[in-house]
């Protein structure tokens, strides 16, 4: 069960704290989302006009946590204060032999290209393996996103492969590089 699963309160990331998304979190994932609406909107799904509200988030919210409780998926949200700048999210977690999850993560166009998302993806990856004891992570970018690409290349993470028409974003199925990581014990 992954519900109590929480970073150890010393985990920084250049000044930004890292931690597991609670229910409390509606109104400043809100507000991050609206802040960068237009930045990841060529990267995301089509949204709907509630997503962006504080009760659109608290739907999302609970469900992630739903997820979360059920042992499928970990929601991870970075601080800086009181304001959300960015997620990290393991989802599709599958125990058994395959011991993987997916990885997905976004940061506020603000701290974009300090290094935040890649000591992020890092203490993620860490987190998946140390505490998760998970052997694989995948991880998928649109084929043109190489500031994404960069985040996973510089966490470890391989090229695998092309996936055409993978997911649909910003309207459109779109091709994606798929990446891995394989966790080991030399971590």
């Amino acid at each position: 069960m992954l519900t109590d699963l929480q970073l150890p309160a010393a985990t920084l990331i250049h000044g930004i704290r890292l931690a597991v998304l609670d229910s409390a979190d509606a109104r400043a994932l809100a507000a991050a989302y609206q802040r960068n609406r237009a930045y990841l909107a060529p990267w995301e799904p089509l949204r709907e006009d509630a997503f962006f509200t504080p009760a659109g988030q608290r739907f999302v919210i609970e469900s992630k946590l739903a997820l979360h409780g059920a042992g499928s998926e970990v929601p991870f949200v970075l601080f800086d204060g009181e304001r959300i700048i960015g997620t990290v999210t393991l989802t599709g977690i599958v125990r058994g032999p395959f011991l993987s999850a997916n990885l997905g993560y976004w940061i506020d166009e603000q701290y974009a290209g300090r290094g935040i998302g890649t000591a992020a993806v890092a203490a993620v990856v860490d987190t998946a393996h140390r505490r998760l004891g998970l052997h694989r992570i995948q991880a998928a970018t649109l084929v043109h996103n190489t500031g994404s690409q960069l985040v996973l290349q510089r966490s470890g993470f391989g090229r695998i492969g092309l996936a055409p028409q993978y997911l649909k974003i910003a309207g459109s199925w779109q091709d994606h590089l798929l990446f891995q990581r394989i966790l080991d014990a030399s971590m």
